[in-house]
Formats: C-alpha cells, structure tokens, sequence
C-alpha cells in the first residue's frame, strides 16, 4: 500500500520550476494547493496534490479537488 508523504517546500520548488515568490502568490490566488501545517515550524504539501497540479498546472483549482458530490 502506498502512502501519501508530504513534500517539503524545497522539493516543490524543484518539481514545480517555480520561483518561491511565484508559489506562495499563486496559492493565495487558488492556482497551487495551499500547504499543510505539520507542527509549529513545518509544513508540507501532500505529494497526491502536488502531483494532481502537475499533471494539469493551467486549469488545477482547488474546487478540482473536492469530492464530486462537493464541487
């Protein structure tokens, strides 16, 4: 059973190509997954999510994310 680890901010910026100016204005503009908090100074992304906005980075929302009978 594979599992679903979190992908530090490093990481994301690698696999996205994306300035870090860049990811945190485009999830305050709901175009990227927000991260997770994981304790009081870490936090992460789901890499489910992060790869989610990979394979459709132009038209990824966070609505794309909801359960269908929620969207």
């Amino acid at each position: 059973m594979a599992t679903d680890s979190f992908i530090r901010l490093a990481e994301v910026l690698k696999r996205t190509s994306l300035s870090r100016a860049t990811l945190y204005r485009k999830i305050q503009d709901g175009s990227f997954p927000a991260q997770t908090k994981l304790s009081t100074r870490r936090c992460g992304w789901k890499e489910s999510v992060l790869q989610n906005w990979c394979d459709n980075p132009i038209n990824w929302s966070a609505e794309s994310m909801l359960p269908p009978d929620q969207g």
